[in-house]
């Protein structure tokens, strides 16, 4: 695999981004981020709908200018260097336009005449698990396979940097872990890759950094762990039965919440919560039957942004 390289910095980021801003009429979509991708790494953009993302990515892809702010693509402005940036990235949004009554090969065949240094159209099918569908008109693909064939596309010149927008929507689990191989295979030759994803394990599996936008704003930036620093532990269990909710003990200044019977905490520091939590149950003689303790995730994350955004309504 051959990666296409272009000019630039030593050490200079793939992408940078420092206060952009980015309005629709009255509307400000994205309220101010900075952030900076590494070459070579592979950045997670993570957020609810409505929260920036898909605009971010159509600045950073040349769609839209910032309106204010500034953002580099691989040294260059992507909005009024669009030709050049287009050259040395890969796109693939969140829905393709294909002519339906062209193949899945005559597809692939007539973007490879636009693109220079195109990867052979047999290779390019085998690596998005195509090649048994080359004859089939684009009409008669599934959700799922138009959304390979929208990864081939991106990855036909193999880029220097791919934009990935919601890449595995619409994939059934098999053609999704084959989605993931094809991008670490691609990231470990040397591509840098700006994903988003509503697939949070995806994103906690492939990702060197994540950030998460709320509301136009970077609510978190950082590794994984970095990012779930600070959230805790989750414990959980079955409320027993003949307890009742207001019996439930404070574990370590912590109240719990209780949803359709379980009951959670979110704790600091496991060891002692679990130690408090078992002393009550002693006490009331009851058992806590299907206790769990876990660290928190990336969707714990979002859920917690999501009730304070209901919140702040």
């Amino acid at each position: 695999m051959t990666l296409n390289t272009g000019p630039g910095i030593p050490g200079e980021p793939a992408v940078e981004v420092r206060d952009l801003r980015r309005s629709y009429g009255d509307y400000e979509a994205v309220r101010g981020i900075s952030f900076t991708v590494a070459r070579g790494e592979l950045f997670a953009l993570l957020g609810t709908n409505g929260a920036g993302k898909t605009t971010t990515l159509e600045v950073l892809e040349g769609y839209s200018p910032p309106s204010s702010g500034t953002v580099r693509v691989l040294g260059l402005d992507p909005y009024t260097q669009g030709a050049l940036v287009r050259r040395r990235t890969g796109v693939m949004l969140q829905e393709g336009g294909f002519f339906k009554e062209l193949t899945v090969r005559e597809t692939i065949d007539s973007w490879r005449s636009f693109i220079s240094g195109a990867q052979p159209t047999a290779e390019v099918l085998d690596r998005v698990a195509l090649t048994e569908r080359a004859g089939t008109r684009v009409a008669q693909l599934s959700g799922g396979e138009r959304r390979r064939l929208d990864l081939a596309l991106a990855v036909l010149n193999t880029p220097e940097l791919l934009f990935l927008d919601e890449p595995t929507t619409g994939m059934d689990p098999e053609a999704r872990r084959a989605t993931w191989r094809l991008v670490s295979e691609l990231k470990a030759a040397g591509t840098t890759v700006l994903l988003t994803t509503h697939y949070l394990e995806e994103a906690q599996q492939l990702a060197d950094r994540v950030a998460i936008m709320d509301r136009g704003q970077l609510a978190a930036v950082g590794t994984v762990e970095e990012v779930l620093s600070g959230h805790g532990t989750r414990i959980t269990f079955p409320l027993p039965a003949g307890v009742a909710v207001s019996q439930l003990p404070f574990v370590l200044g912590e109240s719990p919440t209780v949803t359709d019977g379980t009951v959670l905490y979110t704790v600091a520091r496991t060891a002692p919560a679990l130690a408090a939590l078992h002393g009550w149950a002693a006490e009331l003689a009851v058992e806590l039957d299907g206790i769990e303790a876990r660290n928190a995730s990336l969707e714990d994350v979002f859920l917690e942004l999501a009730h304070e955004k209901a919140e702040t309504r």
